[in-house]
């Protein structure tokens, strides 16, 4: 009989709470290997993984206006037109793909380093928390 069974807990919260833990490790080896990165170059890589930390949750200004005005707004609720957007800033392969392209390319820019690593800083601490992606409709996929 497995643990999991004689106390009760669901297999799948199990697991939930491994991956967020894994992400938790993530989340802190990368902001160390952005901060160690950022004291080695200096300002401009500062500046670089803090605006990529920042610039996905900036999505969520996109029609905020609109729901302002129009009275739409609800709570945890993202406008539908900025779906696409939050979800593909929100997407960890993308700052992959940057910070794997740069590392095999003669690229020698470490600002753009550090952007990729405060970009996936910010979505793997994202997944820590347990959000995911959002629904056409605006709404949390809780991951």
């Amino acid at each position: 009989m497995s643990t999991v069974a004689h106390t009760g807990i669901d297999g799948s919260v199990v697991v939930r709470w491994m991956r967020r833990g894994a992400w938790i490790v993530l989340t802190l080896f990368l902001a160390a290997f952005a901060v160690f990165e950022s004291v080695k170059y200096g300002f401009a890589t500062s500046a670089a993984a803090l605006l990529f930390f920042v610039l996905p949750d900036l999505t969520m200004f996109i029609g905020a206006k609109d729901a302002l005005r129009d009275g739409a707004h609800e709570p945890g609720r993202l406008q539908p037109r900025a779906v696409p957007f939050y979800n593909a800033l929100h997407r960890a392969w993308v700052p992959l793909i940057v910070l794997v392209g740069y590392t095999v390319s003669p690229v020698v820019w470490p600002p753009l380093f550090t952007a990729g690593l405060g970009w996936l800083t910010h979505i793997a601490m994202d997944r820590a928390a347990g959000y995911g992606l959002r629904t056409p409709e605006g709404f949390r996929k809780h991951v």
